[in-house]
Parts: C-alpha cells; sequence; structure tokens
C-alpha cells in the first residue's frame, strides 16, 4: 500500500533567494523560501543545502559461501568527528551523468576488483536530507572467484587507497552490533542483504518480500 501525500510541493513553496556559498568540490547554496504550513500559514525559513549529485551503492554476496565482499578505506569528515576514519563500506560512487546501473558496474570493480554484469537494484533513499540533496541508489550482485578480474583498491590519483574485505553475512552482522561496520548505507545493504537474500534464500524466496 502506498502512502498517500498530503502536501503539493510546488504549491507550497515560494523560492525567495539562493545565494551560491561555495562552489569549489561541490555546490553549497543558501537558500530562502516561504513554506505554507498545515494550518495554512506561511512561514519564511532559511536552509543551506549540499549538492554533490547522486550515487549508487552496491553489495557482492556469495550465497554458497554466505560470505559478502566490503571495503576499508580513510574517510577524513569520519576522522574529524572523533572516529579513528578506517571505515568498512560497501563500493560506492556518484554517478557522474551516468545511469545507475552503468556507474555501480565500474565502481564496484575499480574499488574490489570484482566485475558483475548484472546488478539488482532495491531501493533508494535520502541519505542525509536535512541537508544533502544526494539520492543514492541501492544494488546487490551476486559474486563468485571467476568474478575477480584484478585487485582492485580505487583510484589513486583521486587518493583512494582502498582494502578488499570479505566477510561471512554472520560476521559482518556481528560488527554492526559491535560498532566495527559505522557507515549507514552499508547498515542499510547488509540488513537487507540478511533478511531478503540469505535467509529468503534459504526459504527458497530470494526476491521475498516482493519481485525485484
Amino acid at each position: 500500500m502506498r502512502i498517500p501525500q498530503t502536501l503539493d510541493t510546488p504549491a507550497c513553496i515560494r523560492i525567495e533567494a539562493v545565494e551560491t556559498l561555495s562552489d569549489d568540490w561541490y555546490v553549497l547554496k543558501k537558500t530562502t523560501f516561504d513554506l505554507l504550513r498545515r494550518d495554512g500559514s506561511w512561514q519564511r525559513q532559511t536552509r543551506e543545502t549540499y549538492d554533490r549529485g547522486n550515487g549508487a551503492t552496491i553489495l557482492l554476496y556469495n550465497l554458497k559461501k554466505r560470505s559478502v565482499i566490503l571495503t576499508r578505506q580513510f574517510r577524513f569528515p569520519a576522522y574529524v568527528n572523533g572516529h579513528h576514519g578506517l571505515l568498512i563500506e560497501a563500493a560506492a560512487g556518484l554517478l557522474d551523468q551516468a545511469s545507475p546501473e552503468e556507474r555501480i558496474k565500474a565502481e564496484v570493480e575499480e574499488e574490489t576488483g570484482y566485475r558483475v554484469e548484472h546488478v539488482r537494484k532495491i531501493f533508494e533513499a535520502f541519505m542525509s536530507p536535512g541537508s544533502v540533496t544526494e539520492r543514492l541508489y541501492f544494488f546487490v550482485a551476486a559474486y563468485d572467484a571467476s568474478s575477480k578480474a584484478n585487485a582492485g583498491g580505487g583510484n589513486h590519483a583521486e587518493g583512494e587507497d582502498i582494502e578488499v574485505l570479505e566477510l561471512s553475512i554472520d560476521d559482518a552482522m556481528q560488527a554492526i552490533h559491535q560498532g566495527d561496520i559505522a557507515d549507514g548505507k552499508t547498515i542499510m545493504l547488509l540488513q537487507y542483504a540478511y533478511i531478503h537474500v540469505f535467509n529468503a534464500e534459504r526459504q527458497g524466496c530470494l526476491t521475498c518480500p516482493h519481485d525485484l
């Protein structure tokens, strides 16, 4: 069942001013707008939005081995917020004008060295909608030993130094509970795979609860 939308957004938003605060690596804007509240009154608001484009992420899984492929790399924003900075993640990247399917195939090979031909989109989500415009497309794909095309490791010119990890799905889930996996998109993919890929496979229903 779809959840009904009660707000006619175009009619309820009046943009008054847009100011570009930064246009270096990505674009940071400050927008002043009027919002029509549910009680019928208009309210003036100001918001900053960070536009880095849309992205895609993927979890590679092996049903026979009950394993997944993840990466580990240094993330400076996490480091300056009190983390040691080495985050365990699913492969991901910005679309850069490509389709989500096309881009994620290239990204997962660049980061992990695994080449996959068939990827399956499971959902899409806004990861930080209070300030970041990015929409992230989530995929899963099967892998095996023959999928390994190169060593992976990321793009050296872009400063990437990526370690490739193969973990059992049970160890990966335990790592979430222990705090060793703290990346949001990766937690979402692992929880999805644990319920709808690995456990559904045992019941003979890989695409449960719906066809994907």
